[in-house]
C-alpha cells in the first residue's frame, strides 16, 4: 500500500486522511508557504530557502505536490535547463488555511514548549 493513501475500514475514500498523508508530512506545507512568499522560484531558489531539505527531498516532495495539483513546474528549452514553480489555484485556497495554522502555532508556541520542558522534567 501507497504510505501517502490512506484508506480507512470504515470510510475508504476519507478526505482528511488522504489529504494529510500528502500535506502533512516534513515538508509539503514548508515548500508551499515558500512558494507563497517567493512567487515563481527555481529549484536552485527553494533549496537554499529551506536548508535543511536535501535535494531528493525537494524533488520528491515537489514531484508530489505537483502529482496532487498544488504546484506548477514549468521546464524551458533551454541549456542548461531552466525549471520554475509557481503555486497552483488549489493551494493558494489552501493558503487562508496554512497561514491560520502558523499563527496558532506563534500564538501557543511558548506554552507548547514550556509544557514539553514541564514533562520532560517530570519523567
Amino acid at each position: 500500500m501507497d504510505r501517502n493513501v490512506v484508506q480507512d475500514a470504515l470510510m475508504l475514500e476519507c478526505p482528511i486522511r488522504n489529504v494529510l498523508a500528502r500535506i502533512g508530512d516534513k515538508w509539503s506545507l514548508l515548500v508551499i508557504f515558500t512558494l507563497d512568499r517567493g512567487g515563481v522560484m527555481r529549484f536552485g531558489e527553494l533549496l537554499r530557502a529551506l536548508p535543511d531539505i536535501s535535494q531528493k527531498m525537494l524533488t520528491v516532495t515537489l514531484r508530489t505536490l505537483e502529482e496532487d495539483g498544488f504546484v506548477v513546474r514549468k521546464v524551458f528549452p533551454e541549456v542548461p535547463p531552466r525549471v520554475e514553480y509557481w503555486l497552483a489555484p488549489r493551494a493558494q485556497t489552501l493558503l487562508p488555511h496554512i497561514h491560520a495554522l502558523i499563527g496558532w502555532a506563534q500564538e501557543h508556541m511558548t506554552a507548547i514548549l514550556d509544557d514539553r520542558k514541564a514533562a520532560r522534567a517530570g519523567r
